[in-house]
């Protein structure tokens, strides 16, 4: 990948497959990969943890609340939605990076690329 390749990285969330799919290039016209949920591929592991007696009536009343059939589920979504806030911060302030590391001239042409796109896809707004 040269210089110009590694300045054109664009990361599009495809909320079908819950995927990032990194595309490269000036043109945006090679997926060079893509993250998958590798939680679901995996078998469970199982361990123990000590928690207070508040963090467990929390549980407890969250599985309730939820109709969850056990607590590790309700850990599970917990845990997973800190991973996935975690993931989501950290590319913002990639993205942030990456628009901050411009050029006066080539934040206009992104700026252009970008009202184009929203002219010629008005209804593919996320």
């Amino acid at each position: 990948m040269n210089a110009e390749e590694r300045r054109s990285i664009i990361l599009v969330f495809n909320p079908r497959s819950a995927a990032f799919i990194r595309v490269v290039g000036r043109n945006c016209g090679m997926i060079a990969g893509r993250m998958i949920d590798r939680t679901t591929r995996h078998r469970k592991a199982k361990k123990s943890y000590t928690l207070s007696p508040e963090s467990l009536a929390f549980l407890e009343a969250t599985r309730k609340r939820r109709r969850a059939a056990s607590i590790s589920a309700i850990l599970e979504e917990i845990l997973q939605a800190a991973r996935r806030e975690f993931e989501r911060a950290s590319l913002e302030r990639a993205v942030a990076g990456y628009y901050g590391s411009l050029s006066d001239g080539e934040a206009r042409e992104s700026a252009a690329w970008g009202d184009f796109a929203m002219r010629e896809f008005p209804n593919e707004v996320a």
